[in-house]
């Protein structure tokens, strides 16, 4: 029994979260949003029904419960029915008259803001109605009520009756009249600025100019100026007080509408500000601001320890493209010149316009605060790296450690004389007297006058994928192709843009996180990127690693036409998908050759002023990336087939936007050859077996030293960074692929153009010899014609073919005039229409 109950327990809490999770998502609160609406509409119908309905009601609903009401099935004459009359009866006569109304309009506002819809802050608009009720029930239980005496309506309620006798009785009819012209004007020189002016002009003599717009050292002459600035200087309180009226004088100058936005009570909210700072210090003019998060304890005088600061989360918030529309063929057709120049720019994103991108709350957080830094750890790292130098004669001068999630860099500066080649030899003495898994010392620092030791740490923290996601660095870049990896030594989020690499080759030893980290590049793509902007082509030899990707196919995926899946499992489809890019690389250059442009951000660009026409074959060209797993499984398996196009890709697709990412466990000679090693200058390196296998990577030493689960070595050129690659487990992967691939995708993946081969090609149709048909010649033009597809792949699949035999039977059937030429990435077009038609066709061969 106590085990079904904690079961029970732990479902309902587990159901709560869940409940939570939505009201807190952008979907919850819209809809929370949509539901206060409708209750401020119910309640302001039910409320301006009152006022010709209630007459009729008053004696129905007056001192009655709303239960009542609903069991003896009174008649109401109200449009909202027994709920309307009786807020209405509650709120008006009851409470605070016909200035109720606002009650409703605050409750809609509050819905509208729930819905993203920014307006009036909640703050100010519960002020300004909670003014309005206080101020309105009095002027109309002091005016209305005389006015209409006979009225069934509680003009001021009973709220607004009670306050008005009290004021009457002690202060006269003319008092509470001057009361009221008094609160009302209160009221309007709080909430406008500007009506300060207004006012001082109704009296004559006035300039209308506020007194603290009057306020201006340029109109002083020069004495008189220098006098003032001494007194000032001498009394701080003036000091402040001066320095508010001068930024306020700026902030006025602006334009009338802020004025009007600015926050309730700006004067005297301002001015206690001012007045509350202990000294005031003149703002530095064109002064920059440096933002390092960083703080140092003071171990001892000669021994500092910094410990980096995590940057500020930040939410990523969902953003919905906007819907433009799209002018029929026919009037595109007509269109002059004039006339596109005056069109919006086209918006690649207007098929899938409702896309929302993923929000971090999909990821998972990890906790991390009981993993503080143990400065008793740092103390005696610090005393036996200083003592194991010293025992082969090198004295320092100084030390220094930086605490990261996983490795702790000292950095130490040797007296003169000493050689740096000597403190570099020692890094297995080090680590020995360490009892760490494997130092690295780097000898000098780049662009620093130190040496570095990193030693790993005891207790490593865990870098969540969340963590980097949501940090403001990676929701605020603006590159093309956006790679957040993980954090530094220094703790600072570690991002790059694939296009700048732009290919970058992945390597590691089984079980270091070489396929955590292609996940989170992967993960970091899908957040920035949208399905019309990107997408990928994933070739998994494993069949396991990629297959959690396959739910985003209508959104993110590229494959051939007709293929049956779009993550490429079978080794033998691997060539054909690269030759296929290769063609899709070529047809990109004759369109950027044909618009004059360069790159493709520059064709895009020309695309989206529509000074490029779909009618002469252009068309939005999306990025490209394609990942690569277990390169060396397809190097044994295919060789120069699979080498020779991805060299041609890595050569030449970066200006059109074809990216390749390439990872394998076996970083040799064999399989990391020097073409591909040329034409992939960026390097991901997780930890490997040996220092050769380092060296084929990364062209030093180093991989052979970390530490595992993550720990890897970026470069770039010359520059090595060594990073905490970012956690993302696969139930998390899988969250963020159901969230994409359960919105509104594209009705197939984006596919990539045939490639015809040795065995056809449109050069090749006119000589084909249709007195040699193929066996399978009649059979594959029933296929194409019943499914009405002239696709290679389709004849392939269906006839277990090569590609080769599928690609002349295809030339075959163009030559025969049963399907039509090349179109791109297309399917050639179906000539025949029905099979009645084709055995006619068949027996005229």
């Amino acid at each position: 029994m106590p085990a079904k109950k904690s079961k029970k327990k732990k479902k309902s809490t587990k159901t709560a979260s869940n409940v939570l999770r939505f009201l807190r998502s952008e979907r919850g609160q819209f809809l929370m949003g949509v539901c206060v609406i409708f209750i401020a509409l119910f309640m302001f119908i039910g409320m301006i029904s009152f006022f010709f309905t209630g007459a009729a009601d008053q004696s129905k609903v007056a001192n009655k419960y709303f239960l009542d009401l609903i069991i003896h099935k009174q008649d109401i004459s109200n449009w909202t029915g027994v709920g309307g009359a009786f807020i209405a009866e509650a709120l008006i006569n009851k409470y605070c008259g016909v200035f109720s109304l606002v009650i409703p309009v605050f409750i809609g506002m509050i819905g509208v803001r729930l819905i993203g819809i920014k307006t009036i802050s909640v703050i100010r608009a519960f002020i300004l109605c909670s003014f309005i009720l206080i101020w309105g029930s009095i002027f109309s239980s002091f005016i209305l009520t005389k006015v209409f005496p006979d009225s069934h309506i509680i003009w001021g309620g009973s709220h607004g009756s009670i306050l008005e006798q009290l004021l009457e009785t002690a202060l006269g009819g003319i008092g509470v009249s001057l009361i009221i012209i008094l609160l009302l004007v209160v009221f309007v020189i709080i909430t406008k600025q500007t009506s300060v002016g207004f006012f001082k002009n109704l009296f004559p003599g006035s300039n209308g100019i506020p007194k603290s717009d009057a306020i201006n050292e340029d109109d002083f002459e020069d004495e008189e100026a220098e006098e003032d600035n001494e007194i000032i200087e001498k009394n701080s309180v003036l000091n402040k007080i001066f320095n508010w009226f001068r930024r306020k004088k700026k902030e006025e100058d602006v334009s009338e509408d802020n004025l009007e936005e600015d926050n309730l009570l700006p004067i005297n909210n301002d001015l206690q500000r001012e007045l509350s700072s202990p000294v005031y210090t003149p703002p530095a003019q064109n002064k920059p601001i440096l933002n390092r998060q960083s703080r140092s304890i003071d171990v001892e005088d000669d021994f500092e320890v910094v410990i980096p600061q995590e940057e500020a989360y930040q939410e990523k918030r969902n953003i919905i493209s906007p819907i433009r529309p799209i002018l029929p063929r026919e009037e595109r057709e007509e269109l002059t010149a004039s006339d596109v120049e005056e069109m919006e720019d086209y918006d690649p994103t207007k098929d899938l316009s409702n896309f929302h991108f993923p929000s971090s709350d999909l990821l998972k957080v990890y906790d991390n605060t009981g993993k503080g830094v143990d400065m008793a750890e740092q103390k005696a790292n610090k005393d036996k790296i200083i003592n194991t130098l010293r025992n082969y004669g090198i004295e320092i001068t100084s030390i220094k450690a930086t605490v990261g999630p996983t490795i702790t860099l000292y950095e130490i500066v040797p007296q003169a004389g000493v050689r740096i080649s000597k403190i570099r030899n020692l890094e297995d003495d080090i680590a020995l007297s360490l009892s760490a898994l494997g130092i690295r010392i780097i000898a000098p620092m780049p662009g620093k006058g130190t040496i570095g030791i990193e030693v790993p740490n005891k207790d490593p923290q865990i870098v969540s994928m969340q963590s980097v996601i949501a940090s403001k660095r990676f929701q605020e870049c603006n590159y093309d192709l956006p790679v957040a990896l993980g954090k530094t030594i220094t703790n600072e989020i570690f991002m790059f843009d694939l296009c700048k690499m732009p290919h970058l080759l992945v390597a590691g030893a089984t079980g270091q996180g070489k396929s955590v980290g292609l996940n989170a590049i992967i993960t970091s793509l899908l957040y920035k990127k949208h399905p019309a902007e990107m997408k990928m082509v994933l070739v998994d030899p494993k069949m396991v690693e990629f297959n959690i990707y396959s739910t985003i196919e209508k959104h993110y995926l590229a494959k051939l036409p007709d293929a049956e899946k779009a993550i490429i499992t079978d080794v033998s489809k691997v060539t054909q998908t690269l030759n296929s890019l290769t063609k899709e690389m070529d047809d990109r250059y004759e369109l950027l050759m044909a618009a004059s442009v360069r790159t493709i951000k520059e064709y895009n660009e020309k695309f989206r002023k529509r000074r490029l026409s779909p009618l002469k074959g252009h068309r939005f060209l999306p990025y490209i990336v394609v990942i690569i797993d277990e390169f060396g499984d397809l190097i044994m398996t295919a060789g120069k087939e699979i080498e020779m196009p991805i060299a041609r890709i890595a050569q030449k697709a970066r200006a059109v936007g074809m990216h390749m990412i390439i990872a394998t466990q076996r970083p040799t000679t064999n399989i990391i050859t020097g073409t591909i090693k040329a034409n992939f200058p960026a390097r991901m390196a997780f930890r490997v077996t040996s220092q050769i296998d380092s060296r084929t990577i990364l062209d030093m030493s180093g991989a052979n030293q970390l530490i595992g689960r993550g720990d890897m070595l970026f470069s770039q050129g010359s520059d090595l960074v060594r990073i905490q690659c970012a956690f993302v487990d696969t139930p998390e992967v899988e969250e963020i692929t159901q969230y994409i691939g359960k919105q509104q995708g594209y009705a197939n993946a984006f596919e990539l153009p045939e490639f015809v081969g040795d065995g056809g090609g449109d050069d090749k149709t006119g000589s084909v010899d249709l007195s040699d048909k193929d066996p399978l010649f009649e059979e594959a033009a029933r296929l194409i014609v019943v499914h009405q597809q002239g696709s290679t792949s389709l004849i392939q699949r269906k006839f277990s073919i090569g590609y080769n035999r599928a690609g002349r039977l295809m030339d075959q059937l163009e030559a025969a005039g049963i399907v039509g030429g090349t179109q791109g990435s297309k399917p050639r077009e179906v000539l025949i229409m029905d099979e009645y038609s084709l055995e006619q066709k068949l027996s005229s061969i």
